[in-house]
This record gives structure tokens, sequence and C-alpha cells, in this order.
């Protein structure tokens, strides 16, 4: 079975969903559906942050070893593990790592405080995003209550993931840095799941990814990295107070991961 034939499968499956799926870089091996959706994508707009972040190291205005402190006032008691930390203080490229490794927004808050959201969305543009966008900080949401954390398209993101294994966003050096942040991500439960790695202690592999995830929304992009990278951008909304189909997206990711890993 082609991937294109899997992702149809997948999209038919589960007709509660809305879908928006790439897969680009090397012939005979792409696919897609409703590519140019608009669509949730909860921490997948943390890539911006990084992307910015190694943008204003490389240019010399942010050192990596500038300490950043902790603040109330961006508080999350979501995903992360800085919470959980006695530390109060970390430098920016480890704050950096934190989001790569655990999407942790406590970090992704302070980071975005140093950086500037202004700056995110100037990044955005020059890289002519026009769905992709990083839309506000994580904050303590009361039950029930739901935010865009994030939104974008499949057909942007993985350009965007192809242009990062290519060492083409922005520069070499801003990618690589990129890079090295996203090899940390310790969530290969979607589309990454396919490839059988040690989620804690894949360095060395060839996957990069960022997943984000959030109530009625998962979402995985990434790069195989090689001669020839392939790059993938699988979303998936739905409607969390509907028939449970978490379950069932899941498993169609692991499924278009399968096959791409047979690429």
């Amino acid at each position: 079975m082609t991937l294109s034939a899997v992702v149809a499968e997948v999209v038919a499956g589960t007709p509660e969903v809305s879908w928006s799926i790439a897969v680009t870089g090397r012939p005979g091996a792409e696919a897609a559906h409703d590519p140019g959706r608009k669509l949730s994508t909860a921490s997948i707009g943390k890539i911006l942050l990084l992307i910015e972040t190694a943008r204003q190291i490389a240019e010399g205005t942010l050192d990596p070893g500038e300490v950043l402190r902790r603040d109330p006032a961006v508080a999350v008691a979501d995903s992360g593990l800085w919470q959980h930390l006695a530390v109060d203080a970390l430098p920016v490229a480890d704050v950096a790592a934190l989001i790569g490794a655990a999407s942790d927004n406590y970090a992704t808050n302070v980071l975005l405080q140093r950086v500037g959201p202004e700056a995110v969305r100037a990044v955005a543009a020059s890289l002519g995003l026009e769905q992709t966008a990083l839309n506000r900080m994580v904050g303590i949401r009361p039950p029930g209550v739901h935010t865009k954390l994030s939104t974008g398209s499949a057909r942007e993101l993985a350009a965007l993931m192809l242009r990062l294994a290519r060492g083409r966003v922005i520069s070499p050096a801003v990618s690589a840095r990129v890079d090295g942040w996203l090899a940390l991500n310790t969530d290969l439960s979607m589309v990454a799941s396919a490839f059988h790695l040690d989620p804690l202690a894949h360095l060395g592999e060839r996957l990069r990814n960022k997943t984000g995830t959030d109530d009625g929304v998962r979402a995985d992009v990434g790069y195989l990295r090689g001669d020839q990278p392939l790059a993938y951008a699988v979303l998936a909304n739905w409607d969390p107070s509907a028939r449970p189909v978490t379950g069932d997206v899941m498993e169609g990711m692991r499924r278009i991961g399968s096959e791409i890993g047979r690429t």
C-alpha cells in the first residue's frame, strides 16, 4: 500500500476528525490531504520561538548563557519540567532545551518574554508563513477552558521542517541549533511512534520532531535527516465533547509513520 493510500484510509476511517497532512522531500514518497487547511496545533508554534531564539543567538543579540528567572506572573500548570524543579533561574540555552525536550510551557513563557512576541511574529513572516503562528503565551487555564496556543497548516509546517533538515532556516547555524533542541524531544507517541526509538535517548538517530497536544488536538511535525531528507506534518482536530476518537487518531498517526519509515 502506498503512503497516499494509507493517508486516505486514515482520513476515511475518522470522519469526525479534521486532518491536514503533508509529507514532502523525496520523489515518490510524498502525500497530502487538505495540506492548506489551517488547524489548531497546540505546542507546534513553539518551533517559531526556538527559531527566533537561535536567530538572536547567531546574531549576537542574545547570549545563550544569559540567566532567565521564573516569573510567577507567567506560571503554568500544564506540560513541562521547570515548574517541578527547585532551581529558579536557568540560562537561555537550557530554557530552550526544556522546550525542545518537554514542550515546557513555563519555559516557553519565560523565553517568550525575553525574546519578544513581536520578534517571533516577525521571524514567521520572514519565513513566508501565513497560517503558522504562535498566538499567545500559555497561562494557567481553568478546567474546561481551551486556548489556541498556535495554528498552522501541514503544507507550511512540512515545508518548514524540510528547510530545517536542509539547513536553510535563516542560516545553517540557526538550523543546526534548532535541530539540536528538537533532537531532545521525548514525545514520540504519534507519527514518530512507528520508528521504535528510545524517547529518552535518540540524539544519534535521524528523526527530529515536535508535537502538540490539547483536548481535541494532536499534531506531529518533523523530518528524517539524511542526504535526501523527508519531512512530514500530520495535524488532527476534533470536537472533544463528541464521541472519543483519540485512540483512532493516534493509531492513524502511527500508520502514517510506519509507511513513512518504509520509504
